[in-house]
């Protein structure tokens, strides 16, 4: 009997590349795809302000430290911070560190939020859901129209 029954049905994830745009990890979250973690190196107060949904605050002064002490080496990362500059710095610092699989998350934030991908925080709450969050036809819709998107 095979002892891997998810073996034959969940296709092996590839290697994530060294840099990816949002359309490549909106889609892995919509799919619900798991082993993966989501870094904001950014200041504590700005990640309190709004970040993507389900980003682990990691400033980068810390970043090396904390992500150690609590992720995988082998572990899929995707990383963001205030600036391209800054996001590449943080994976650069967690490669050397002995992560494998770090990805830079290209336009960060705000091209997050330009394909209407989910955030959270204290002013991203304030700002009122899309009108497709309820209707499958529109998210389907939306999801076609944002996959075509240049961020």
């Amino acid at each position: 009997m095979n002892s891997n029954l998810v073996g034959g049905i969940i296709p092996p994830q590839p290697p994530i590349e060294p840099q990816a745009n949002v359309h490549v990890l909106k889609s892995r979250l919509e799919w619900g795809e798991p082993a993966f973690t989501i870094l904001d190196v950014r200041d504590r107060m700005i990640f309190n302000e709004g970040h993507i949904m389900g980003a682990m605050p990691m400033p980068i002064d810390q970043l090396v430290d904390r992500a150690a002490s609590s992720l995988d080496k082998s572990r899929d990362i995707y990383v963001y911070g205030t600036s391209d500059d800054q996001t590449s710095r943080a994976a650069q610092l967690l490669r050397s560190a002995g992560f494998v699989h770090v990805s830079e998350l290209k336009g960060g934030l705000g091209a997050w939020k330009a394909i209407g991908g989910p955030t959270e925080g204290i002013i991203e709450s304030t700002t009122p859901p899309g009108a497709d969050d309820y209707n499958v036809i529109s998210r389907i819709q939306n999801h076609l129209e944002t996959q075509q998107k240049e961020v």
